[in-house]
């Protein structure tokens, strides 16, 4: 192997926070693997990087076979020198009441999220170990502040910081580093589709209980929409991933993207406290409010 740039491979480089790091990676001279979905996606993010060391490979996290011939690819162009990092960034976003949230919609998201991306670290791991590179995780900032109808995305989110925190400790005596990432509001079109989705499991519920959380499940989806428009470009988070793999001594954890330090402040609050305040932030109705007359009880 006679390239001698950093090498790293970005999951979920089709768009958003990891198309714009792949291409910052690039950009800052490394050779970036972008993991993408489709040839179409491959052939876009050719067409941006011209002039700069990026190779898309075709790679859906959840298939094996595509994870295993992605690193066939990096093996046999790094050779000895090994993979210097790995962006976890692949996954997907949805929002639902718990109540009415399909458990077949729950199982592809933890599949995505979350297994998919232990799967991926531990197919790459002995090209880390070689080269003692840095796994950058992306979490979200939900995670700490925990707003409601998230649930489902925050708790893929929290298992996977879970098993960064885990990894961490388990491979420093290689001095593989991991490092994780909280982004806050980034603009992108993740967020549409959440929108696009949460309608979708609406129509799908049983009318009754989705008559239950039609009003505020709506309201908050359409703020959390608008919130994300206006959040920070993809390329603020993708300069916190850069630092994260290039810094001499870099954080465990970098928080990143638009209302990042105040959400990570709040969510330091007393619980009562914070759940007063997420129900302000969100037109929630107030505890009790929409119970019945009290059941009559028999002694």
């Amino acid at each position: 192997m006679t390239c001698t740039r950093p090498h790293t491979l970005v999951t979920g480089a089709s768009s958003g926070i990891g198309r714009a790091s792949a291409l910052r990676l690039a950009a800052a001279g490394q050779h970036v693997y972008a993991g993408v979905r489709t040839d179409a996606d491959a052939a876009a993010l050719t067409e941006a990087a011209a002039g700069w060391e990026l190779t898309p490979v075709i790679l859906d996290v959840t298939d094996p076979v595509q994870i295993a011939a992605a690193a066939t690819t990096v093996a046999d162009h790094v050779g000895p020198a090994g993979l210097d990092g790995l962006v976890d960034n692949a996954g997907i976003g949805v929002a639902a009441p718990v109540e009415l949230l399909p458990l077949d919609t729950f199982r592809r998201l933890l599949e995505i999220n979350l297994v998919g991306q232990l799967a991926v670290t531990q197919t790459f791991l002995p090209l880390l170990r070689t080269a003692r590179g840095r796994i950058v995780v992306i979490s979200t900032i939900g995670v700490r502040f925990r707003p409601p109808f998230a649930g489902p995305l925050d708790a893929t989110k929290a298992a996977l910081a879970e098993l960064a925190h885990a990894l961490r400790q388990e491979l420093a005596p290689w001095g593989i580093r991991v490092i994780l990432v909280e982004p806050a509001s980034i603009a992108s079109p993740a967020a549409d589709k959440v929108a696009r989705d949460a309608e979708a499991t609406l129509a799908q519920a049983d009318p009754d209980r989705r008559d239950l959380y039609a009003d505020t499940f709506t309201r908050m989806v359409a703020q959390v929409v608008r919130r994300e428009r206006n959040g920070s470009p993809p390329e603020v988070a993708a300069e916190t991933i850069v630092r994260a793999l290039t810094a001499a001594r870099p954080r465990d954890l970098y928080r990143t993207g638009k209302f990042a330090r105040r959400m990570a402040a709040l969510s330091l609050l007393p619980t009562p406290v914070l759940d007063a305040l997420r129900r302000r932030l969100f037109g929630l109705p107030a505890p009790g409010s929409l119970t019945g007359p009290a059941p009559v009880r028999r002694t």
